[in-house]
């Protein structure tokens, strides 16, 4: 047993041929946060609070989707959620639809351990942000050039999608248009940890859909979709939040690891196996500090280490050198 860390920052169509400018910049913000995040769990810091420094540090790396680099509504503003949960209490936050909030998932915290509730959204979420002090930004803080840009193009095509998705020509815009729901549509932020006591959490942010509806709500703050921890496990998803939430994919790992009595990498890939193809990515670590990081869709950003030494940081199948 030993601590483990694996963080994500989005699983989806992502092409091989992505662009340089949108691949390094995301390469080395893993490698950045996983740096984060192994100095804190060798300075033997919680993992709640490792989980929630290391999402706060994706929140505020402009090219994921969560925090700074949020994605627009189809009404052009931004609408961020988060959720964190600690595996040993089970007790968990959650917030959704922030405009102001610099970092989401330390508001989901204070949810968790200054309320007797667990999720706020909205009107209700700003205000209690506000009352506890945290920090905000003016709405156009979040908006940057690029997320401008990427809502424009999937208006365009009259689609949602994932913040990476390659512009569409003009050509092929009639024909975008036309596939149902888009071509794909995920992009989120997230990060489980694991100490040498067993002790287990879990956290994870995103800024939704491009050209999202307004008030829409995905998995990620959905405890048991999106984010969820418990003795055995800690797990973050990445996906199509309609299809994390009907899989209640989080949850699943724990599940199967517990009433099947699978690894955590037996369950996990299990768990994906049962969401339709090109939806879905989890990382998740266990009590024991086993790491799994499964996907079914094109590739996933993500990153993770162990106390024995293992390290990565990969894209698609193959560890990025």
């Amino acid at each position: 047993m030993g601590w483990a860390i694996a963080l994500h920052g989005g699983a989806g169509d992502i092409p091989h041929s992505l662009p340089p400018d949108r691949r390094l910049p995301r390469e080395a913000g893993l490698r950045h946060c996983l740096d984060v995040g192994i100095a804190a769990l060798k300075a033997h810091k919680h993992p709640l609070d490792v989980a929630e420094l290391v999402v706060r540090e994706l929140e505020n790396y402009p090219h994921f989707n969560a925090g700074k680099g949020s994605v627009l509504t189809s009404s052009g503003t931004v609408e961020m959620e988060a959720s964190i949960m600690d595996g040993k209490s089970k007790k968990c936050g959650a917030v959704s639809g922030l405009s102001t909030v610099v970092n989401a998932v330390s508001l989901a915290r204070l949810v968790m351990e200054k309320t007797p509730h667990i999720y706020l959204g909205f009107h209700g979420a700003e205000a209690f942000a506000r009352e506890q002090g945290v920090e905000t930004a003016d709405p156009s803080y979040f908006i940057t050039p690029e997320n401008i840009e990427r809502l424009k193009q999937a208006q365009d095509a009259n689609r949602v999608q994932i913040d990476y998705t390659q512009p569409v020509q003009k050509e092929a815009k009639d024909a975008a248009a036309t596939i149902p729901n888009g071509d794909s549509q995920i992009g989120t932020v997230g990060c489980v940890a694991v100490d040498s006591e067993g002790n287990l959490a879990s956290a994870t942010s995103t800024g939704g859909l491009v050209n999202k509806m307004a008030g829409r709500i995905g998995d990620s703050p959905i405890i048991g979709a999106g984010t969820y921890a418990n003795h055995l496990c800690a797990v973050s998803a990445t996906g199509k939040g309609e299809a994390m939430i009907r899989g209640t994919v989080a949850r699943d790992v724990a599940a199967v690891m517990e009433f099947k009595g699978l690894s955590l990498k037996e369950a996990a890939a299990y768990v994906i196996d049962q969401v339709p193809p090109g939806n879905a990515g989890l990382v998740a670590v266990s009590s024991t500090g086993e790491i799994a990081t499964v996907f079914n869709t094109t590739g996933m950003f993500r990153a993770c280490a162990s106390e024995d030494g293992y390290s990565e940081v990969a894209i698609w199948d193959s560890p990025l050198k």
